[in-house]
C-alpha cells in the first residue's frame, strides 16, 4: 500500500537500521542540522552492539538500540523483537542503510510502503552480496547504487533512484566500493528528502514520483540532484 502524501507529518520521522560504520546515517544526521530539513532521525537500530553507527547516533542525541541475534531462538523471533522496538518510536519511514541481515517477510510486510534500502549495484543487476567483486569479474564498465522500496523478495522492490559510477581498469573491489559509497551518500539523502516532501510514494510494484507512475528510476546527477533519466 502506498504511503499517502496527506498522511505525512510536517516532519518525516525516520528510523534507521545499520550494521556497520554508519556513513550513510551520518549524511542524514548532518542534513538535519539545517532547520529547513523535513525529516528527523528518531531512532537507530542495529544487530551489532559495536557498530559505529550507534555511536554516531548517540553523539547526535538520537536513541540507539542494539539487539543481539544470538539472544533469540530464530531469525523470525529476532525480527519481531527488532520491529517491536522500531514500532515504539513511531517512525513514518524505516531506512536500511548498511543493514547486513536479510529481513524476514513478516518484518518487511509490517512496514510495506514505508521501508527503503540502499544497495550497492544498479538493480536489478547484482542483487545480494559481493557486488563489487562480481562487477569486476564480469568486466562491467558501469556500476553504481540503488535506493529501492523493500518487498519480501531480496533486492527486488521498486527502485526510486540510482547513481552510476564508472569502473576503472585498475579498480579493486575495495577501490570500487569506496567510490560507490561516496555516491551513495547524496543518493540516499535525496531519496529521503523526496519522500519527506511527499514527492515519492510506493504503489504496489511501482514508484510514484510527483503523481506520475515511473517506468524507470530517477538518476542522481553530478550536481547531486535527482533527474529524469535520458531517453537513450
Amino acid at each position: 500500500m502506498a504511503m499517502s502524501v496527506s498522511a505525512l507529518r510536517e516532519t518525516l520521522r525516520i528510523a534507521v537500521l545499520a550494521s556497520g560504520r554508519g556513513s550513510n546515517l551520518q549524511t542524514l544526521l548532518d542534513a538535519q542540522r539545517d532547520d529547513a530539513c523535513r525529516f528527523r532521525t528518531i531512532g537507530v537500530f542495529s544487530d551489532r552492539a559495536q557498530a559505529l553507527a550507534l555511536e554516531r547516533a548517540r553523539i547526535a542525541g538520537v536513541p540507539a538500540i542494539a539487539l543481539n541475534p544470538a539472544d533469540f531462538a530464530t531469525r523470525e523471533v529476532f525480527d519481531v523483537a527488532l520491529f517491536d522496538a522500531i514500532d515504539a518510536v513511531r517512525p513514518d519511514l524505516v531506512v536500511c542503510a548498511g543493514y547486513l541481515r536479510v529481513l524476514t517477510d513478516a518484518a518487511v510486510q509490517r512496514y510495506a510502503g514505508r521501508i527503503i534500502n540502499i544497495h550497492p549495484s544498479l538493480l536489478p543487476l547484482y542483487p545480494g552480496l559481493r557486488t563489487h567483486t562480481r562487477v569486476l569479474a564480469d568486466g562491467a564498465s558501469v556500476h553504481g547504487a540503488s535506493v529501492h522500496y523493500l518487498i519480501p523478495a531480496l533486492d527486488a522492490g521498486p527502485v526510486i533512484a540510482q547513481v552510476r559510477v564508472a569502473v576503472h581498469a585498475d579498480d579493486t573491489p575495495a577501490s570500487l566500493a569506496a567510490r560507490v559509497l561516496e555516491r551513495e551518500h547524496p543518493l540516499l539523502l535525496r531519496c529521503v528528502e523526496a519522500i519527506a516532501a511527499g514527492r515519492v510514494v510506493q504503489d504496489g510494484s511501482d514508484v510514484i514520483v510527483d503523481s506520475r507512475r515511473r517506468s524507470r528510476p530517477l538518476l542522481l546527477g553530478d550536481d547531486d540532484q535527482l533527474h529524469e533519466p535520458a531517453d537513450t
